[in-house]
């Protein structure tokens, strides 16, 4: 029973490892395909610029949307403020009544 639990932990795992993995080379994929389509934007010239140029942004601008949702499809668990980070920070100012805080605490 306790074998099984670890290897069902081991797999979710594996499978976020794999997730947060792709997310990176997804992201590596948009970032090379922005710098390349924003140089097109800056060299683009002709008859079909406008063309063009619509073309490059909606590009950018659907590509943008994907990268966002899969970001927080990948890290939708994530939070930057905990429930425990703030219970620390709460016990700290209890303890530290006396001295002031400084400004990004």
């Amino acid at each position: 029973m306790k074998q099984e639990i670890e290897k069902q932990q081991l797999r979710k795992a594996k499978d976020k490892v794999r997730k947060v993995k792709i997310f990176y080379i997804h992201l590596a994929g948009y970032i090379i395909a922005v710098a390349l389509l924003l140089y097109n934007l800056y060299i683009v010239v002709g008859p079909y610029k406008n063309n063009i140029i619509s073309l490059n942004l909606s590009i950018l601008v659907a590509w943008t949307v994907f990268i966002i949702i899969h970001g927080i499809n990948v890290f939708k668990e994530k939070q930057i403020f905990r429930k425990s980070w703030e219970d620390k920070k709460t016990k700290d100012f209890l303890n530290n009544k006396e001295e002031e805080t400084t400004f990004w605490e």
